[in-house]
């Protein structure tokens, strides 16, 4: 089979189809790998799926932290469907082959969803600061018309920039066609470019500022308050209250941001393919843990879910 079409222009070489190496050098371990992150997706359809159910259906959940809970359960089912049934046909059939347009396809919407996800945890932690911070206002500022409002802003934003991110890089011209890594994106797309990448580079690590960067400073200044806050308060029941509502939130931004920022933000030389799998934390990882993060700690929910099965069957 031809896995590239190359049409010499001088020289220039066009390259119109991508090998996803994937995990290839693992050949004994394809059928293991595709069980277990089958078993990963189902779990995180199921687990949030759950999540987005009983935040709809349960009356105790219908605030505008819950709101943006069940917002974020839905986002991480479409940012972990751009991925991970790729991934699952690649190891099924070991076709590996992804044409460039497809791979287009891919990293526009994988950098629109990621960019949405920054944000709204961006969100979400205003929400918290709300709370915490000016409890009498909380109702007034975070009514559902702004809770809404917040949640459209942080799917919309980074729909232009991406664009035109994924437009730049698909667009340079590539001397190899066999892609290091499980889908295609932005930093192993880099390394296959002809010639000087670096202002190609520059704008990848601009946009990760702008866009990945301010909305994490955002969330540590908002925490940083929230915190100030809580150590503020006379009693401790108080204080661990305060803390056990922010702390599932604190752990998703960890994982997502901690594997983000080694990936976008680390110069290609400093890494040796090791983005292939830090980007299983933020595409697999973080959707996978994040109801149990916020059931697990959480007895509004836990009580959800328990009385979800009387309510379908009612």
């Amino acid at each position: 089979m031809e896995y590239t079409e190359k049409v010499a222009e001088g020289n220039l070489t066009v390259i119109g189809e991508f090998i996803l190496l994937g995990f290839s050098e693992l050949p004994n371990l394809q059928g293991f790998l595709f069980g277990i992150f089958l078993i990963i997706y189902m779990s995180i359809l199921i687990g949030n799926g759950l999540i987005i159910v009983i935040t709809k259906v349960d009356p105790t959940l219908q605030t505008p932290m819950y709101f943006f809970l069940g917002n974020f359960s839905f986002l991480e089912i479409c940012y972990t469907s751009v991925t991970l049934p790729g991934m699952l046909s690649n190891l099924w059939t070991q076709n590996r082959v992804i044409s460039l347009m497809a791979c287009a396809v891919q990293l526009s919407f994988f950098l629109i969803l990621g960019v949405t996800e920054s944000f709204l945890l961006a969100v979400m932690a205003y929400d918290r600061y709300v709370a915490i911070c000016r409890p009498l206002y909380y109702p007034l500022i975070m009514n559902h018309k702004v809770c809404v409002q917040l949640v459209v802003v942080s799917w919309m934003t980074g729909i232009p920039g991406q664009l035109i991110q994924t437009y730049k890089v698909i667009s340079l011209p590539f001397c190899f066609n066999e892609l290091n890594h499980v889908f295609c994106d932005v930093p192993p797309l880099l390394k296959l470019a002809c010639g000087d990448t670096s202002v190609q580079e520059f704008s990848v690590y601009a946009v990760a500022v702008l866009l990945g960067m301010v909305p994490f400073l955002t969330i540590l200044g908002f925490y940083l308050k929230i915190i100030t806050t809580i150590l503020k308060l006379p009693l401790i029941t108080g204080r661990q209250k305060a803390f056990s509502t922010c702390s599932s939130h604190l752990i998703v931004v960890g994982l997502f941001y901690g594997s983000g920022i080694i990936t976008y933000l680390i110069p290609k030389s400093s890494k040796s393919g090791i983005e292939k799998f830090l980007s299983l934390f933020y595409t697999i990882v973080t959707p996978m843990f994040n109801p149990m993060t916020y059931s697990l700690k959480n007895k509004d929910v836990i009580a959800a879910l328990k009385k979800l099965p009387m309510k379908l069957l009612a």
